[in-house]
């Protein structure tokens, strides 16, 4: 039976864990501990999944900037883990679909991510530039995405602009 529900303080060594089994690294595990002690972090949708009370995967949202005219606290998703002995299961896309309608219940307007098109786009996102978004970096146009939810208006344009969190990632 697996459990989504918010990480809890106790979840973080196998939060840790997983991202870094996941990506072969320590560099998400480092992102999300860097995340958590910033003004962006956001508890709510901050999820683990477990089963039989091991967390064996992890999403984590939290604000980054989008900068036109005004700038705009929009959600970033990264990263999204799965333990390597659960990938391929739909562990991860069950945990994306429970975390966007949670997004979009707090009345969030849009998700941004760079992550691979053809798992991503499965659930609405489509390349940034078809809302007139533009990456912060140099990457291929489909791998730097966007998902409107519910509260999205027009406004929502410009510039991605990565927090300090991220510097180095």
């Amino acid at each position: 039976m697996m459990n989504i529900r918010c990480e809890t303080l106790l979840d973080y060594p196998a939060i840790a864990e997983v991202n870094t089994l996941a990506f072969q690294g320590e560099t998400e595990a480092k992102l999300i501990k860097k995340i958590r002690s910033s003004d962006r972090y956001i508890p709510e949708l901050s999820l683990v999944v477990e089963i039989e009370s091991k967390v064996i995967a992890h999403i984590l949202y939290s604000y980054i900037d989008l900068v036109d005219k005004e700038t705009l606290p929009v959600l970033g998703l990264a990263p999204l883990a799965v333990h390597p002995e659960f990938q391929k299961q739909g562990i991860g896309s069950t945990l994306v679909k429970a975390s966007l309608e949670i997004a979009d219940t707090r009345g969030e307007a849009i998700v941004i991510i760079l992550g691979h098109p053809a798992f991503y786009t499965r659930f609405g996102f489509q390349p940034s530039i078809n809302y007139q978004i533009e990456s912060p970096f140099p990457v291929p146009d489909e791998f730097f995405m966007a998902k409107t939810l519910s509260s999205y208006d027009k406004q929502y344009q410009g510039k991605v602009v990565y927090p300090p969190a991220f510097n180095g990632v």
